[in-house]
């Protein structure tokens, strides 16, 4: 993957229409403490669960 210049418009062109879910689940994959707590069994199943914990800890929420 090459990086972009931040300062070309061009390089962000892509995010135009992107949602702020999209964003968000960007922000979330690459933050550290998230990869090590999804690393942990328990933890995904936890999230799979939609059991409160890392609902709470990380703002996530689930259909249901």
């Amino acid at each position: 993957m090459t990086i972009g210049d931040w300062r070309s418009e061009g390089a962000y062109e892509h995010l135009r229409d992107t949602n702020w879910r999209d964003y968000a689940w960007e922000y979330l994959r690459r933050n550290d403490e998230y990869q090590a707590r999804y690393a942990d069994p328990e933890f995904r199943a936890r999230l799979d669960a939609g059991i409160d914990g890392p609902e709470r800890c990380w703002g996530l929420r689930f259909r249901g």
